[in-house]
């Protein structure tokens, strides 16, 4: 009994030591650690402080791409992801849930604001285990207005991601030059997947280091869901927003040339369509698009065309290349205007070049009117007389077969066909030999700018986001000099001939008011197999005009390949192009259309306040037609005003100080009608060329300050005359 006591004791003396002993390395250990901060050789301290860490991404905004002007083509704008958070551990409050405690409800609702079914959006809702769901691509890009209208519905457990969406305000404009961009999805070597905006193509691919900017950062402590905890500091490292391009683009001119293309794709359907506007003395672009197109917000449209036809495609240009053999033959001093040749056929070894009506010709005529004519047999003697050796040079000094540099990607160099006789002659009227549409504008420019050749370009300057410094900025530069000051005004003063004589292939490009020089192309188009292909609409229509022809200020080349005709020259769709975006983007710029000049004038005297009858009697009696604008007795506003010269038999504006009424229009031509605009402070918008044929405020209306009148114009003579007068092109090059 005793002995069994004195056991009992023994090993209740055991575990009491034992129990000590592990007190006391237990304590030891925790007053190590406490002392020390570390465990197994790591620092809980930091370990500690890193759980509950968070690090999240200041995205950067993208920079702006702008017009000339400063008109916004390209930006970034708001838009949110919305999110649904099912786990209920978030929820620390019950009358204040952070998490879905609803889902039919919350599904039903949500169906109203997001492209999902309701089914689909509750299946998402009750998905088990999940602690947070998004709802793909109809939950993001949400719009700041979807949001505030969902966070009013006072669901429990919705949150919105905020991310940055491009944002093309104009929609369908120059969209292949300014490409697109778009958040892609990257994943980091830790497998934390991040969103980006990337530019995909044009202007928004091949300036991504300007535009990108660098993302910041934020660094906090959080709470075991993440909430920022609260006297806690935030470590922030800024974003760097991306740097804003100016585009020498004008928004206005380019609207002109979408509205045109937009025309003509609905009429005509046709493979391709492209068309640029070039300032003559300095290279810029002021606008330039094409047929298909998309939207570059949407990409709609991008899969029937993913490539910039003004840019990579080369085609065979077709007799608009007769511009710079002519230049050439002018330069060289053997382009007489007035010799004669046998038109119709010319004899290339065992080939015969043929001119474009079946090879008829039109006998014996001059040089000048085989150019007016855009005879093939014309150009084939004047390469003779030039020498292929010499030809071959200038074409070097156009930069044919190089690449004119513009700071876009892909740029197709074209090629020069030159080995043969046969291809020599071909080429010097645009066949055989490639281009592309920068090249024909570009060499243009030497012929609008007294022989001195621009090189195209559409960045006009890049400015840092946060300083404003200009980092780029692009000036007009001289690229070749390949023909004199003497030879271009020649030239020039030879292609307006083409536009206004009697048998010109460009009458259907003639505009009222202004002296249009340029010359018409009709380019066999190589089909799949390698051989031209045949038909009335298989070939690639164009022209390339400068205008106004004593001084140019612009270039505008327009081409469209395989439209869809009915009856009608291959000149009609393009002039439909051509003619109001010239004609508009001229008038844009304040360059007024010429008028006439007689001998016999009439100085116009100030009415201004005195009566109406007596400047009525006195207009007529100096010769002049006064239009009275008004029912009131006294003369307010004159056009012209006082000082300035009429024709006899001009048209003056008189309006009096009664109520403005608007006269018949019928037969006026629009010089006239823009003296009732300026008098009357109305907005003109027409369509055609020669004559008033009608207008949408009709005779006796009252008319207001700011309203828009709208006038068709056409030229007198029937329909017929019409027709002949634009079919003057049909076969092989012209």
């Amino acid at each position: 009994m005793i002995e069994n006591r004195n056991n009992r004791k023994i090993g209740a003396a055991i575990l009491y030591i034992g129990f000590a002993l592990l007190f006391f390395i237990l304590f030891s250990r925790v007053f190590y650690i406490q002392a020390t901060g570390k465990a197994d050789g790591h620092e809980l301290k930091n370990e500690a402080l890193e759980k509950y860490m968070r690090t999240d991404v200041l995205e950067a905004s993208r920079g702006k791409i702008y017009d000339t002007n400063g008109q916004v083509i390209a930006e970034d704008t708001t838009s949110f992801t919305i999110a649904a958070i099912l786990d209920d551990s978030v929820t620390t409050n019950p009358e204040s849930p952070n998490h879905v405690v609803d889902p039919e409800k919350t599904a039903k609702v949500l169906a109203k604001y997001i492209d999902m079914s309701e089914e689909d959006i509750l299946a998402r809702l009750k998905k088990d285990g999940a602690f947070q769901v998004e709802f793909g691509s109809a939950g993001r890009g949400l719009s700041n207005s979807v949001k505030r209208q969902i966070e009013e519905e006072n669901l429990p457990g919705l949150t919105f991601i905020r991310q940055a969406k491009r944002f093309y305000p104009n929609g369908t404009f120059a969209s292949h030059l300014i490409g697109f961009a778009q958040q892609i999805e990257k994943q980091d070597e830790s497998g934390n997947v991040t969103v980006e905006t990337e530019g995909q193509m044009g202007i928004e691919k091949s300036y991504e280091k300007y535009l990108k900017g660098k993302n910041g950062k934020i660094r906090y402590t959080s709470d075991l869901w993440g909430y920022l905890l609260p006297e806690k500091q935030e470590m922030v490292t800024e974003p760097e927003d991306g740097d804003h391009i100016y585009l020498t683009l004008d928004s206005k001119i380019q609207t002109f040339l979408e509205d045109a293309l937009n025309e003509v794709e609905t009429q005509y359907d046709p493979e391709k369509a492209f068309a640029i506007v070039a300032e003559a003395k300095t290279g810029k672009i002021l606008a330039m698009s094409q047929r298909p197109t998309f939207h570059p917000g949407t990409r709609e449209g991008l899969d029937v065309n993913w490539m910039n036809d003004l840019v990579e495609y080369s085609y065979e240009p077709g007799s608009t290349m007769k511009i710079f053999t002519l230049a050439a033959a002018i330069e060289e001093g053997v382009f007489h205007p007035d010799a004669t040749y046998e038109s119709g056929t010319y004899s290339v070894g065992p080939n015969r070049i043929r001119d474009h009506n079946g090879g008829a010709g039109w006998g014996k005529i001059t040089y000048e009117e085989g150019i007016q004519r855009s005879s093939n047999v014309a150009i084939a003697n004047m390469l003779e007389q030039i020498t292929p050796g010499v030809f071959r040079q200038y074409l070097e000094d156009f930069h044919f077969g190089q690449k004119t540099g513009i700071e876009l990607p892909n740029e197709a160099p074209g090629s020069i066909l030159f080995n043969y006789p046969l291809e020599q002659v071909t080429t010097a009227f645009g066949q055989g030999s490639t281009v592309n549409a920068l090249q024909m504008v570009q060499a243009a420019t030497a012929v609008a700018n007294g022989g001195k050749m621009m090189k195209p370009y559409i960045i006009e300057k890049i400015v840092d986001d946060t300083t404003g410094k200009t980092l780029v900025n692009t000036e007009p530069e001289v690229v070749g000099e390949p023909i004199s000051k003497e030879t271009a005004g020649k030239t020039l003063d030879v292609l307006e001939t083409v536009v206004t004589a009697e048998h010109g292939t460009g009458k259907p490009y003639h505009i009222e008011g202004y002296d249009i020089a340029g010359k018409t192309g009709t380019a066999q188009l190589v089909g799949e197999n390698g051989q031209y292909l045949t038909g009335t609409n298989n070939y690639l229509f164009s022209f390339l005009g400068m205008a106004p022809k004593d001084d140019p200020e612009l270039i505008v080349y327009v081409a469209v390949a395989k439209p869809k005709l009915d009856n009608e020259s291959g000149s009609v769709p393009v002039s439909k192009v051509f003619n109001p975006v010239m004609r508009n983007s001229l008038q844009y710029l304040n360059i007024q259309p010429e008028e006439t000049i007689v001998s016999q004038t009439v100085k116009i005297k100030d009415f201004t306040g005195r009566k109406t009858a007596e400047a009525r009697k006195d207009y007529e009696g100096s010769g002049l037609d006064p239009v009275i604008i008004g029912t009131g007795s006294e003369i307010t506003k004159q056009v012209p005003a006082a000082g300035e010269k009429l024709l006899q038999g001009e048209k003056a504006v008189l309006l009096t100080s009664g109520e403005w009424t608007m006269p018949d229009l019928s037969g006026w031509a629009i010089r006239d009608v823009m003296k009732i605009a300026q008098g009357a402070g109305l907005k003109v918008s027409y369509s055609g060329s020669g004559y008033v044929v009608s207008q949408n405020i009709q005779a006796g209306k009252t008319i207001q300050e700011g309203q828009k009148l709208i006038i068709k114009l056409e030229e007198p003579g029937s329909a017929e005359e019409a027709n002949q007068n634009a079919n003057a092109e049909s076969d092989q090059s012209r």
